[in-house]
């Protein structure tokens, strides 16, 4: 098949609009689709879609675009509040999940190294599952939102610095210098962006806000130059994306800004799943399958029991707490980044690396299909759960 450009995009999304067709009918996770879409069109199906690795690093765009509206709908002070709240269910969970990773691995006979890595993976949720399938009103209003939001975010931060120490392990002379220069980039990324808010974008918006393209556009370039600059001082691209919009969040704009790039944020999120299945090797499936299983459903039965257990020993409820355990009980988009480099610095082997992808598909898939079916979400099953 001919491999433009154009002619992949027609792949992608004429294949995807038929398939979330079939999905909406028969009541299935659309996000499944978009991945089952990627494993039949891939190299390891009729490879219709040649090379899916591009299609990854644009994809990437959607999670910058993610984490940008999120921040959008974070008021620093509620968000620093939240956070405080949520570290010591952050850390002690991510203690729990590293040990039952790590046990695996070595279950599986991996060695320590994998193992180790295998276990780090096992430690974070998914920001992308986690806040799609959160209803809108429940993510801007509710507590529920505040709180998942904050663990996602210490999470994320947590993956932020193992990928910095992964990234190191090609030259651990450079570790130290690496760690340093990433605890001050921080603050002065933060800083720079409240600035640069204050002092220049909030006036352009004010004396420009009839110009709703200009606005627009504005606010494109904001998110996507401080994700750029994340990445180029040490941090990473989400991470940049988020610190722009919630530096942009004390703006009463962000509600018009947060809808006009819903639309923008789909359409790479759809090439974020898609290339997901797409990168999936089938042929090595035979070894690892069990493996994967295995992590994968220790995954999806401990993480909602941890997060109940520690959330309710905060004063929640049962009922929030269950809640939140269902929804976070998947690894994450940084569990595929993490194999990915540490396949790259032969860190790990080929089949440690697949067992951690597979592991993230399944965890994905079953993961959705637990909040559709229990959990209020837009794409819930039953009309008593669909919330927008």
């Amino acid at each position: 098949m001919d491999d433009s450009l154009f002619t992949t995009f027609v792949v992608i999304f004429s294949g995807a609009a038929v398939l979330a067709t079939l999905s909406l009918f028969t009541r299935q996770p659309i996000i499944i689709a978009y991945i089952l879409l990627g494993v039949i069109v891939g190299p390891s199906g009729f490879n219709w879609v040649h090379n899916p690795h591009w299609l990854e690093e644009i994809s990437h765009i959607g999670i910058a675009f993610l984490l940008f509206l999120l921040g959008l709908d974070m008021q620093p002070r509620n968000l620093a509040h939240m956070v405080k709240k949520a570290t010591l269910v952050a850390l002690a969970s991510s203690i729990i999940f590293f040990i039952c990773g790590f046990a695996v691995g070595k279950l599986f006979q991996f060695s320590n190294m994998e193992s180790t890595i295998i276990g780090v993976s096992s430690m974070f949720s998914s920001t992308i599952i986690g806040i799609k399938l959160l209803p809108t009103t429940v993510l801007h209003h509710k507590h529920t939102g505040e709180l998942m939001v904050g663990l996602l975010l210490l999470q994320d931060l947590l993956a932020i610095i193992v990928l910095i120490i992964m990234a190191a392990a090609e030259d651990p002379s450079a570790f130290g210098q690496r760690m340093l220069m990433s605890g001050i980039a921080l603050p002065f990324l933060i800083g720079l962006a409240f600035t640069v808010v204050r002092f220049v974008l909030l006036p352009l918006i004010q004396a420009f806000d009839r110009f709703q393209e200009y606005i627009f556009l504005l606010a494109i370039g904001w998110c996507m130059g401080l994700a750029e600059l994340g990445y180029l001082m040490g941090l990473s691209k989400e991470m940049g994306a988020f610190i722009a919009g919630v530096a942009l969040a004390t703006s009463p704009i962000s509600l018009f800004i947060a809808a006009s790039l819903k639309p923008i944020r789909d359409f790479f999120l759809i090439l974020f799943f898609f290339a997901l299945g797409a990168g999936f090797d089938l042929s090595i499936l035979k070894d690892i399958w069990f493996a994967a299983v295995v992590l994968a459903f220790m995954m999806l039965t401990l993480k909602p029991i941890t997060f109940r257990f520690l959330l309710h020993r905060l004063s929640e409820s049962d009922k929030l707490a269950w809640d939140i355990g269902l929804r976070l009980g998947q690894t994450s988009e940084f569990s595929l980044l993490m194999a990915f480099i540490a396949v790259q610095n032969a860190l790990i082997s080929p089949a440690a690396s697949y067992t951690i992808q597979a592991t993230a598909i399944l965890t994905f898939a079953v993961s959705t299909y637990l909040v559709i079916f229990n959990c209020p979400s837009p794409i819930a099953i039953s009309e008593k759960l669909r919330r927008d």
